[in-house]
């Protein structure tokens, strides 16, 4: 793309990440902590390596590394208040011994790991004790540093629930009530608490998939797939849109934080969209949908997929597999609200002179594609996680090498395995929180007694089973980060779609997976759309709304998906498959097209109504209702079609 096109509006990046996205209110003035830092940062990068190629540790322990570094790292690195990180000049002595001291509070499970094996049977030791409690209490604090209130809001009544659940009038919720010391010794060093299945999980895979990620971003593949979007699609009715769908389609497979994608690719992206002829709101909206998406886009996907692998108890292949329709439904869905709106709006589509090309793209950057290749085909052959993810990050780090610009020295090198670090701590914070919170539903129960409210909520009707799920899901979705709010879903509801409805456990687990995910743009609270709408200049809670109508499909796909379990794989055979995602892009793109209100004509309201029945009676998993659903699309065509008043369709070059 010529130069004059690249000449986008200057937005204030880090700004907008600062007050979005709470990881990014790190410290700028370290002073003489820096080198600690530095230390800390690498040494927990280097331990994962190691780990990974040579499994030597047991999980606890590795857990309890990998959790009290980051501990360490997170009081270091992130001030008590938003703001003060570029007021103090140095960390405070408080934040100093705060680290040291949530560092030995979980090194204190390698130190004494023998004799707290022992404790669970004979009882632990008051230092044991005391330890469990300050590791709890500092969990929360540097969670609450590094993710937000919300998260620690619901942890703390989770922990008092299991204080005072015999104070609650109602049986469905009350429980004996549990002391102090129990609670926190479960959840310190048993395996049913902070230290389970999500940080196990964190320590084992995630942070290894967030440090490629880190490595691959160092080789600037960012830029290479903002080219490569704009010479795939920038040609065609509303390209710039498009291209920031497709471009944040591909930076999904490496990042799975949607404001950080938002802001990654819309500092370029949106100002494009904006000049193009786009309405901010839209613009904005049309970023943060697609970004949000890369959170379910193989071969990375959220952190929480890693998660589900496990307590599915599949191989992470599966996972990847039952992922890619869904998103392509997902991302398929914006793409063609995209479309319709730039018809409606007659927006042209970019000068194929002033377009990167496709070809020249491949023979010079396409060897940057190798190291996910090498992590899906790693994966696909049999290889665990762990060293598909090593292999992949070989891979980066080779082709690294390639470019004069992102060859490394040993002063770079030291730098991106620091940063590994960091990007993994909100991460880490974040799993080890969310095992506060399943921690209490194994002791208390809470488990049954949510199936139970469900079911009665429902009558025993799975629609609306789905339903209340669904608002659950969003609900905690505002507060939690997706880690997070995956787990406590899994945990909680998607037993109870399983083992009280029948439904197939990897369509569960996805459903509750999903909504969880459109929680960032579903208003009040959708930090993505925030994040898109601060750098268009848009008024953030109408982006959010626009990224709704977007994103549509992501609220209509999971239930589809719950009742059509071929969409995530389960007995699927070649025609059913084919049959039902070709109905089921035919029914996304006659909503989208009742959403945006526009189809090849302005349409009228009993159009748009018509279109959305449509729509859904093609989504659904019935040939019957399949077919009246295309029979009511074509009739609303023909109607248009016929008709030669407002919102005559525009013509334009390479129009799709």
């Amino acid at each position: 793309m010529k130069e004059s096109n690249q000449q986008v509006e200057q937005v204030n990046t880090k700004e907008i990440l600062e007050k979005y996205d709470k990881e990014s209110n790190y410290r700028v003035n370290i002073g003489k902590w820096a080198w600690v830092i530095t230390f800390l940062g690498v040494s927990l990068t280097v331990f994962h390596l190691y780990t990974a190629a040579s499994s030597v540790l047991p999980s606890q322990q590795q857990g309890a590394i990998h959790l009290g570094t980051a501990l360490g790292l997170i009081f270091l690195l992130f001030p008590a208040k938003k703001g003060l990180q570029k007021v103090q000049r140095s960390i405070p002595w408080y934040d100093v011994v705060l680290a040291f001291t949530a560092m030995y509070a979980s090194y204190h499970k390698i130190v004494f790991y023998d004799t707290i094996l022992l404790g669970r049977v004979q009882g632990y030791s008051t230092a044991d004790i005391i330890f469990s409690i300050i590791g709890i209490l500092l969990l929360l604090e540097a969670t609450r540093r590094t993710v937000g209130v919300p998260i620690i809001v619901v942890a703390g009544i989770m922990i008092l629930y299991t204080l005072f659940g015999n104070f609650i009038p109602t049986q469905v919720l009350s429980h004996p009530g549990f002391a102090l010391d129990r609670i926190s010794t479960n959840l310190w060093y048993t395996e049913s608490g902070v230290f389970g299945t999500p940080i196990q999980i964190s320590a084992k895979f995630i942070f290894l998939f967030l440090f490629f990620g880190v490595i691959l971003v160092h080789t600037k593949i960012g830029q290479f797939f903002n080219d490569l979007a704009f010479a795939l699609t920038g040609r065609y009715t509303g390209g710039t849109a498009k291209a920031a769908v497709a471009a944040s389609s591909l930076q999904g497979m490496v990042s799975g934080s949607s404001v950080g994608n938002t802001v990654a690719s819309g500092s370029f992206t949106i100002p494009m969209m904006k000049r193009a002829g786009f309405k901010p709101e839209f613009a904005a909206a049309t970023e943060a949908s697609a970004s949000t998406g890369g959170q379910i886009m193989p071969p990375l996907m959220g952190a929480a997929a890693f998660i589900m692998m496990e307590y599915l108890g599949v191989d992470y292949g599966t996972i990847m597999l039952a992922a890619v329709v869904p998103a392509i439904l997902y991302f398929s869905g914006i793409f063609i609200g995209t479309h319709f709106e730039a018809k409606k709006l007659k927006i042209y589509g970019l000068p194929k002179s002033e377009l990167p090309s496709f070809r020249k793209l491949m023979v010079k950057n396409g060897f940057m594609l190798l190291p996910l290749f090498i992590i899906v085909g790693t994966i696909m052959v049999g290889y665990t996680p762990q060293r598909a993810a090593l292999m992949g990050i070989l891979a980066a780090f080779i082709v690294s090498f390639v470019r004069k610009e992102t060859r490394m020295n040993w002063r770079k090198i030291i730098d991106v395995f620091e940063q590994g670090a960091r990007v993994a701590l909100p991460v880490i914070a974040a799993c080890a929180t969310a095992g506060i919170i399943a921690g209490v539903v194994s002791i208390t129960g809470l488990g049954s007694k949510f199936a139970a409210g469900i079911i009665a909520l429902s009558g025993g009707i799975l629609p609306f089973a789905l339903l209340f799920t669904m608002i659950a899901c969003i609900i905690l979705g505002m507060g939690l980060p997706t880690t997070a709010n995956y787990v406590v879903t899994a945990t909680i509801a998607a037993p109870v779609l399983i083992n009280e409805f029948g439904v197939a456990p990897i369509a569960a687990h996805m459903f509750v997976f999903y909504f969880g995910i459109v929680a960032d743009i579903t208003p009040p609270v959708c930090l993505a759309a925030y994040a898109g709408a601060g750098i268009a200049g848009a008024n953030p809670f109408k982006s959010g709304v626009n990224a709704v109508k977007l994103a549509i499909a992501a609220f209509i796909v999971p239930y589809i998906f719950i009742y059509n379990p071929i969409l995530v794989l389960v007995d699927a055979t070649p025609v059913t498959f084919i049959i039902s995602v070709t109905t089921a892009l035919l029914g996304i793109m006659a909503v989208s097209s009742s959403v945006i209100g526009f189809f090849i004509r302005y349409s009228r309201s009993w159009e748009r109504i018509l279109l959305f029945a449509g729509g859904i009676l093609m989504i659904l998993p019935e040939i019957l209702t399949s077919t009246i659903g295309i029979v009511i699309m074509l009739a609303v065509w023909f109607i248009q079609k016929q008709r030669k008043d407002e919102g005559k369709s525009v013509e334009v070059q390479g129009t799709m």
